[in-house]
């Protein structure tokens, strides 16, 4: 029986990463997985849902030119080769992954898998052994069970990438990222989009000031928006409401994700709810069996998969890892304007604190691209200018927020932040003087 070092199960973000990590290491490394490599995030959810975003955006920018005088008669939008495009790019980015897997010589098996408390594994008609084992299995969509909904039909996120023709009408169950995201993703390029969220308000867990741009935004691009009701039941191509009965041609759910927990219930692993539970270097109650990425709790981002996964491996090594910072960890939602935070929202922070927000309007480079919604929100506290959290909404925020969170993560402070010289014109150098506001020396304010 051949023997690795490390067996990963799952070849996401999470899962591939960890693995050409440990093979850069030194590790012998097993790599299994039962689909394609690079997950739900490549497959079937951030990479194709950005890609449709970025079509939306260019859409949004014709219309932007035509405003400004350079003038286009019509806008038609062939969704097919759009797709198409789409599967080109995901297709060349797969095979990235699967290059880099090969050629860091990891043994890769195609297959499910099957774990026993001893670590052999087997896939197929293989079975290998293991020092330590990651779970990396990802997550699937949630469809709440709604009374009538097995007599209907309706996309997820994992199939509604495959479709081929632009829907005339879409309806979306949800009211967070990816709900959000999806609507944006589909409304400039001409489809109807109702969206019912059942909570007070959508995207919760962002920024409070960043959801009225969002609104607002929506309002503007023909998105329907109905909140704050209850979910009664669904007849046919009907959803009734407290609110009210809405009729759909096509629907979506997009109402989160669930763990794939398959294995850790085989195992007997102890779980924190839906979770699997592991401690502060993400070990299951099984020593030698760790688990990452949305089975675990924190943020399921993919960014925050793959950082997981280099701990473990740097854990694995000895070589004493920092613990992951739950407050370094960037979070996103690529509409337009883009939001995108790190540390505490202003509603979070306890204690003596100071908000800067610097509204994106006063900025020369935000004016000459027409962009003047959103802001740069800066917490920090009122000794010594120590940054707890950050907000940026703007075109091109999911960047600029980078230069703030690499200050944190330095140890520097806003202090340091206003200490540097910014480029200008560029949207960026509202950070400056959202940092210079913190100690009440900003310039454009």
């Amino acid at each position: 029986m051949e023997k690795f070092y490390i067996a990963i199960i799952g070849a996401g973000p999470g899962g591939y990463v960890a693995a050409i990590h440990a093979a850069k290491s030194g590790m012998k490394v097993a790599l299994v997985e039962r689909g394609k490599v690079g997950g739900a995030c490549y497959n079937v959810g951030c990479i194709p849902s950005k890609i449709l975003l970025e079509h939306s955006k260019l859409v949004q920018e014709i219309k932007r030119g035509n405003d400004w005088g350079i003038e286009t008669t019509t806008v038609n939008v062939n969704f097919a080769r759009l797709m198409q495009r789409k599967d080109i790019i995901i297709g060349e980015l797969l095979a990235n992954i699967e290059r880099f897997i090969a050629s860091n010589d990891i043994t890769f098996y195609r297959g499910e898998a099957t774990v026993a408390k001893d670590l052999t594994v087997t896939v197929g008609a293989e079975t290998f052994a293991a020092h330590d084992v990651i779970l990396a299995t990802g997550s699937k969509p949630f469809v709440p069970p709604l009374e009538g909904l097995d007599s209907s039909t309706y996309y997820t996120t994992d199939t509604f990438f495959d479709m081929k023709e632009l829907p005339k009408q879409l309806t979306i169950i949800g009211g967070g990222v990816i709900a959000v995201e999806m609507a944006f993703s589909l409304a400039p390029l001409g489809t109807q989009v109702t969206m019912l969220n059942h909570s007070a308000d959508i995207l919760q867990t962002e920024e409070s000031d960043a959801r009225p741009i969002i609104r607002e935004k929506m309002k503007k691009l023909g998105i329907k928006l109905v909140t704050d009701f209850q979910f009664e039941h669904v007849e046919g191509n009907e959803i009734h409401t407290s609110k009210g009965i809405y009729t759909y041609e096509n629907l979506l759910f997009a109402t989160g994700r669930r763990p794939n927990t398959d294995i850790a219930q085989q195992l007997a692993l102890e779980f924190d709810g839906r979770l699997i539970a592991v401690n502060e270097h993400l070990e299951t109650s099984q020593r030698h069996i760790y688990a990452i990425g949305d089975l675990v709790g924190g943020y399921q981002l993919a960014h925050a998969a793959s950082a997981e996964g280099i701990h473990v491996i740097e854990h694995i090594l000895g070589n004493r890892p920092a613990l992951i910072d739950q407050a370094l960890i960037p979070r996103c939602v690529y509409t337009h304007p883009e939001i995108a935070t790190f540390g505490l929202l202003e509603q979070q922070v306890e204690g003596e604190y100071t908000v800067t927000k610097m509204p994106i309007q006063t900025n020369p480079k935000a004016l000459m691209e027409g962009n003047n919604e959103g802001f740069v929100k800066l917490i920090a506290t009122q000794e010594n200018g120590q940054i707890l959290g950050a907000c940026v909404v703007a075109d091109g925020a999911t960047e600029m927020l980078n230069a703030i969170l690499a200050t944190k993560h330095a140890g520097g402070s806003a202090r340091n932040l206003a200490e540097m010289i910014f480029p200008h014109p560029t949207v960026s150098e509202h950070i400056d003087d959202a940092a210079k506001a913190v100690f009440r020396k900003a310039i454009h304010q």
